[in-house]
């Protein structure tokens, strides 16, 4: 048996599978602040009458992080950068940030040393601007470590109570602005997102569920809990992932739709193409701002059921932000679930603090709750419709996209609008005819995100990096360093080098029977040369296992 959980800002998601069936499913609305008491009392709906001994896996998926950035309340980061010569800097959202001498060449050798006074300038600046949360972040960090280890030590000395991040650790991949955005997300995110692991292993402690447990990534991989904990950013789309493999696992084998998934906090869209989930090319991009952070091709739009309406002026406000359940689950301002409820879309709370929820809003503009109703739905599917469009013009670029589009013979668009999520009955058929779809409602559309938990495959990555010339090799995930002993090192090597230490770590974790195929997902090569002689070759490999769901679901109970 596989459990499968989501923890929404809204509510968490519960599903107990059973040879592709699921017996039992939870929907329980977030305790405020109070994650544990959520975890327990959906996992105690799933579990009714069931042996703890018979859960061999639990995967979650989470929104945590997606919410935090969604909704602006990621904590605030300084920054201490070191990009070397002849870098320009781009501007870093909510982060603050110094730039300091030191730099490390492609090959990992120091030719600007670290400048202690300038480290100890910065850290006083932002020590008075009031900054707990350091990230630390060199151009070639990944070829050498040094100096980002030696200005965490010195900010430590100074300031031990700090929370610090490194590049080198929150991303292992070249690519300096990348990286730097990973340290940045990761600084903003880490102590909240650790409130959610500390919840979730209590919860497993107290129900005495001692399965393997992972968390699903943003490309629809998964990691376990405890990794999770060192690269929390890799969560940051884990619930549009999960919501997508829900979809995936609830259609026929080779259906292609685009997926709508409606949830108190934000909507999540994505794609799937003749059966399988859409892959970003170009990974997770937070505004203007890429990431290193593998993704599905997913869009995670700021507003949902709970989102805060207000009337200024003449106009209605739908906030990129909740405060609470609806106004008619005992919340503080009225939301688009009170205006579903006065329609008759959803049974969700109290109908009568519904209508005087739209009441409020209508009288302002000289409306009755139906038409205020009317005119809240309208302009959250005229919102929704206006980002399915973005994205789909971002789709449309994808070389997947373009390969799968040739495949048809004609230019077309998915005609399933699959809708899932706790607003779905209420939005998809308007969604799907503004965009020329067929709304699909799919059973057990509102714990979608946990079934698409339940039912992937867990997934194990391993990152090499090797130098012909120095004759060493580095395994970025454990920090493994190790003599390459052969002259004709070649780039099959450095790929089966790459796979043979990720079957040793599957086997470690008891999961290499479930592994039946390795993806390469990233291959590069750097020749090393001196005074016009090639003496050596640098190659960076990633592989992981591959992502994917166990089956389609059947029949439930």
């Amino acid at each position: 048996m596989y459990i499968g959980i989501d923890v929404g800002g809204t509510s968490t998601d519960a599903v107990l599978l059973d040879g592709g069936k699921v017996k039992a499913f939870a929907k329980v609305f977030n305790s405020p602040d109070n994650m544990l008491k959520s975890l327990l009392e959906a996992l105690d709906e799933v579990l009714e009458g069931v042996n703890v001994e018979d859960i061999k896996r639990v995967v979650l998926s989470t929104t945590v992080i997606t919410n935090l950035i969604a909704e602006r309340k990621q904590d605030p980061v300084g920054l201490i950068l070191m990009p070397g010569p002849g870098r320009k800097l781009q501007q870093y959202r909510n982060a603050d940030v110094h730039i300091i001498s030191g730099a490390i060449d492609y090959r990992g050798r120091e030719i600007i040393p670290i400048n202690e006074e300038e480290v100890v300038r910065a850290v006083n600046e932002l020590s008075a601007k009031g900054y707990t949360k350091i990230g630390i972040v060199g151009k070639f960090s990944p070829r050498n470590n040094k100096h980002e280890i030696q200005v965490m030590n010195i900010v430590k000395k100074l300031k031990p109570d700090w929370s610090i991040e490194m590049g080198h650790v929150a991303g292992g991949q070249l690519n300096f602005p990348r990286r730097v955005a990973n340290t940045l997300l990761k600084c903003a995110t880490k102590e909240k997102y650790n409130e959610f692991v500390k919840a979730v292993s209590n919860a497993l402690e107290q129900r005495n569920i001692k399965a393997q447990v992972f968390v699903m990534k943003a490309d629809g991989g998964t990691m376990t809990l405890e990794a999770s904990v060192d690269h929390p950013v890799e969560t940051i789309f884990s619930g549009p992932a999960a919501s997508t493999l829900g979809v995936q696992s609830l259609t026929p084998t080779g259906e292609t739709s685009l997926v709508v998934d409606i949830g108190g906090t934000t909507t999540d869209l994505a794609l799937i193409l003749s059966g399988e989930p859409l892959l970003s090319s170009k990974g997770v991009k937070l505004g203007e701002q890429l990431t290193q952070v593998r993704a599905l091709a997913t869009r995670s739009v700021p507003i949902g059921g709970d989102s805060v309406l207000e009337i200024i002026g003449k106009e209605l406000i739908i906030y990129s932000e909740r405060a609470g359940r609806p106004y008619c689950m005992g919340g503080p301002f009225p939301t688009p679930t009170d205006a579903l409820n006065v329609m008759g879309l959803t049974a969700l709370g109290d109908r009568d603090k519904a209508w005087e929820a739209m009441k409020m809003l209508g009288d302002q503009l000289d409306m009755s709750p139906v038409e205020m109703s009317r005119k809240v739905i309208n302009s959250m599917v005229d919102m929704i419709v206006s980002e399915i469009e973005k994205m789909f013009l971002e789709w449309e670029q994808e070389p997947a996209y373009r390969t799968w589009e040739v495949m048809q013979k004609k230019k077309v668009r998915p005609q399933n609008v699959v809708g899932v999520g706790g607003g779905a009955v209420g939005f998809i058929p308007k969604i799907a005819v503004r965009i020329g779809g067929t709304p699909v409602l799919l059973p057990y559309a509102s714990v979608a995100n946990a079934i698409g938990a339940a039912v992937s495959k867990p997934t194990l990555q391993v990152t090499v990096h090797a130098d012909t010339e120095q004759n060493i090799f580095s395994i970025e995930e454990t920090g493994l360093q190790g003599r390459i002993d052969r002259e004709d090192f070649e780039l099959d090597d450095a790929v089966q080098l790459a796979k043979d230490y990720l079957l040793s770590l599957a086997a470690d974790m008891n999961i290499n029977n479930q592994i039946d195929e390795i993806e390469v997902v990233r291959k590069d090569v750097f020749n090393v040369v001196r005074k016009m002689v090639t003496t050596g070759k640098i190659y960076d490999v990633c592989v992981q296992t591959a992502r994917g769901i166990e089956y389609h679901i059947g029949a439930g109970r």
